[in-house]
């Protein structure tokens, strides 16, 4: 049995769904503080919080995990730039917790939802995985601290890990079972298409004088859809008896927040309004991925390469019944 924590989040959610479609057993754990309970469909859901050691031991004891998908997480960078503190508790707190119960549970198998936040500032561009790791936010913090955690494990007790920093997410299941919502919603393709939906009367570009071609952050878009794959990859070679290693996913392409909005104008037909606002704390000019090292060794190939059909998919989902 996969045990995914944060399988009610968005990414957790659209990789519980990608493993139960390959006959996978699955049981997610959430606290739903920023999930869905109806996002887990028809998977097992049990409501707990990863930092509840005694919760944690009754779920270890109670069902014959054998490997575990670990995606929960706060995950707003300017949140845990001015509130940090819970960011060290969850993400920190919440994993070493996560990792106790399994050396005493004899689970030695875990896949790690990592950030490329934990890079920093690049200092090239694309991103490998041999860039130096500078985190300029606490949420980055958080999530390098994690890597560490598994890294010292993995020498002491024989933990096997994957850790996979990623871009940023968007899309939704090509169906509209699943999609991206969150409250409060931060993240540019959802709010961009909310307006295109006439549920939001504008969009903020946070920084219009970074040193860009047009003024705004450059990030690398990849499709939940894609990103969950590389999960079950990842957790495929670890069973198969592969070292423990990380990889960074995207699609090594990277968009300009204005790219962004005029694409989700030209998906939906209709006008975006956006506004120039100041840059928020912690976030760098340019984030792009170089994922040859998945692709090497994962045999990782995404299937949306262009972020028109990405932003598609995640139209379907804004128009379609939601939670």
């Amino acid at each position: 049995m996969i045990l995914v924590t944060g399988g009610a989040g968005y990414i957790g959610s659209h990789y519980a769904l990608h493993e139960r479609a390959r006959d996978a057993d699955v049981l997610i754990v959430d606290n739903l503080s920023r999930g869905h309970r109806e996002a887990a469909l028809d998977t097992p859901l049990l409501v707990g919080d990863l930092t509840d050691r005694a919760f944690l031991s009754r779920v270890f004891r109670a069902h014959r995990i054998d490997a575990v998908v670990h995606f929960a997480a706060l995950a707003y960078v300017g949140e845990s730039v001015v509130d940090p503190g819970p960011y060290y508790a969850n993400n920190i707190g919440g994993t070493l917790a996560l990792l106790d119960a399994m050396r005493d549970s004899g689970v030695s198998t875990l896949v790690f939802s990592s950030s490329c936040a934990t890079y920093g500032h690049p200092q090239y561009s694309p991103i490998d995985e041999r860039h130096p790791q500078r985190p300029i936010n606490p949420y980055g913090e958080s999530k390098l601290c994690c890597e560490t955690m598994l890294a010292a494990y993995a020498r002491a007790y024989g933990l096997r890990y994957v850790s996979l920093r990623y871009f940023n997410a968007a899309g939704a299941d090509a169906e509209a079972r699943l999609g991206e919502s969150h409250a409060p919603e931060t993240h540019l393709v959802p709010l961009a298409l909310e307006v295109a939906a006439g549920r939001r009367r504008e969009i903020v570009v946070f920084g219009t004088d970074y040193p860009t071609p047009d003024g705004t952050c450059i990030r690398d878009y990849i499709h939940v859809v894609d990103l969950v794959s590389a999960h079950a990859l990842a957790l495929d070679r670890l069973r198969d008896g592969a070292p423990s290693a990380c990889f960074n996913l995207g699609t090594e392409h990277g968009h300009s927040v204005r790219e962004v909005v005029h694409a989700c104008a030209r998906v939906t037909g209709r006008d975006i309004r956006a506004v120039d606002g100041p840059r928020r704390d912690g976030d760098p000019d340019r984030l792009v991925a170089s994922a040859g090292a998945a692709r090497a060794e994962l045999g990782w190939r995404p299937r949306y390469g262009e972020l028109d059909d990405i932003i598609a998919t995640a139209w379907r989902w804004q128009q379609a019944p939601r939670y």
